[in-house]
């Protein structure tokens, strides 16, 4: 597993995982084309950080390019740049530039071959016990009787009551309430009537 940060990226945290949130889980090759072609600010910086970080795998590592995936991304708020803007009467407004911190983390797929072996290992005891498929019975002839149910007899349908005012054409309309009169709406009013 290789984990590589990126810190102070001068891009906001909303934003970024927007860009981010697109290749958690994915190959390295499919993450890399989506980030290439993808129209956002924030793209280019997070596809430099996977290229770093495939080449970290590469040399450290020395695993294959084809079995990376992206196993995890977080996106973590860096420190705000506090800034000022001039507002109407002599007043000043502030505004913060975010910053970002970026980790990435990648994973090694399970080898295909690993699959393969399991079923290797299922031909091989096959083999190894032949005796077993011999040995083998129908189950009437290991559980010997099988026993047949008595007929079930059907339930009797308990009665529920209907629900008041559900088949009236007044309870249909979307804002009717017994509680209001008519058909006037269930609104927000600050002070009663």
């Amino acid at each position: 597993m290789i984990t590589v940060r990126l810190r102070h990226l001068r891009i906001s945290p909303r934003k970024v995982r927007l860009t981010t949130d697109l290749i958690k889980g994915l190959s390295v090759k499919e993450a890399e084309s989506q980030l290439k072609f993808l129209a956002k600010r924030s793209a280019k910086p997070v596809l430099k950080l996977l290229n770093s970080a495939v080449a970290n795998a590469l040399k450290n590592q020395s695993s294959s390019r084809e079995n990376l995936y992206i196993s995890g991304v977080r996106v973590d708020g860096g420190p705000s740049l506090k800034r000022w803007r001039a507002r109407a009467m002599g007043r000043a407004a502030s505004i913060l530039k975010r910053t970002s911190h970026i980790t990435l983390t990648l994973g090694e797929k399970d080898f295909p071959a690993a699959k393969v072996s399991k079923k290797e290992t299922v031909k091989q005891e096959e083999k190894a016990a032949p005796e077993r498929k011999e040995a083998k019975r129908p189950l009437t002839q290991i559980v010997g009787k099988v026993e047949t149910k008595s007929k079930i007899l059907p339930r009797k349908k308990s009665f529920i009551p209907k629900k008041p005012h559900q088949d009236e054409s007044q309870s249909k309309i979307k804002f009717f309430s017994r509680q209001t009169f008519g058909n006037a709406k269930k609104i927000f009013r600050r002070k009663s009537i």
